[in-house]
């Protein structure tokens, strides 16, 4: 009897430890729909390392040169239980967030509760929207209505000299993304679904309309561009981080309804 109780307690033990553990695979919530016509990409052409990557070789390699994606360099996954949809919706329903037009330059600015956002506006790309029609939730946060969830995050711990780590937190539908543009340096992690990146080096315009979204440019103009004028690309998933240099012009996708955070060094 004694061994038999033992072994329900056992039981019930790991039971427990298997809900405190989410699967990789979770989408937290936010109903994966697959739905966008663009997938991964055929062949990753940005260098992957491990979390066995140094400062050194960070700094030497890749800082000031061309972007990489580091592997298990931190591990947010409190932070990834607190990005489950139920929870944020939970914290921060009630709140005031700033949308974005998904075009190149983002000119107009909308207010919305965080929950209309995610219940009403959070949905797949219309492959016949322009990217100024599309609104985008990412930046614009208000860090000190979310600077309780933004404290469970762990950056990566590579910072250029001189500059300091500024966080933009996003939510997003499938087949979404932001058109070309470039900025400071910074990195990207998806904290739910799949991104997908297209970079290109500072000297290399891309051939793009600053009005239509990525998803349209990835469909008409990407398959006719000519092996040698391909931008560098790859997709990320939970528990890597892109790394992407400075003025390095990029447009992202997202494959899946995703969850990312960005930390931007200035």
């Amino acid at each position: 009897m004694a061994g038999t109780t033992h072994f329900y307690l056992l039981l019930h033990v790991v039971a427990a430890l298997a809900l405190e553990t989410e699967d990789p695979q979770c989408d937290g919530g936010w109903q994966w729909s697959h739905y966008s016509p663009v997938q991964e990409e055929e062949r990753c052409t940005v260098e992957r390392r491990d979390g066995a990557i140094t400062y050194s070789e960070f700094i030497e390699q890749y800082a000031y040169k061309r972007p990489v994606i580091i592997q298990g360099i931190t591990d947010n996954s409190e932070f990834r239980s607190l990005c489950r949809r139920e929870k944020l919706l939970q914290m921060y329903g009630d709140r005031s967030v700033r949308l974005s037009t998904a075009n190149t330059y983002s000119y107009d600015k909308v207010d919305v509760p965080f929950q209309e956002y995610v219940e009403h506006l959070l949905r797949p790309q219309d492959l016949d929207s322009l990217g100024v029609d599309t609104l985008y939730f990412f930046g614009d946060n208000n860090f000190t209505e979310w600077g309780s969830l933004f404290q469970k995050y762990i950056p990566p711990p590579f910072k250029l000299p001189g500059t300091t780590g500024a966080y933009s937190f996003g939510i997003a539908g499938s087949g979404t993304g932001v058109p070309f543009h470039w900025h400071g340096p910074g990195y990207s992690e998806v904290i739910y679904g799949r991104k997908r990146w297209f970079l290109y080096p500072p000297d290399k315009t891309p051939e793009f309309n600053p009005n239509r979204t990525t998803l349209s440019w990835m469909l008409e103009t990407y398959p006719l561009l000519p092996a040698a004028e391909r931008p560098i690309e790859c997709t990320i998933r939970p528990g890597e981080v892109l790394y992407f240099p400075d003025h390095w012009w990029h447009a992202t996708l997202n494959l899946d309804t995703s969850v990312f955070i960005s930390t931007f060094l200035g």
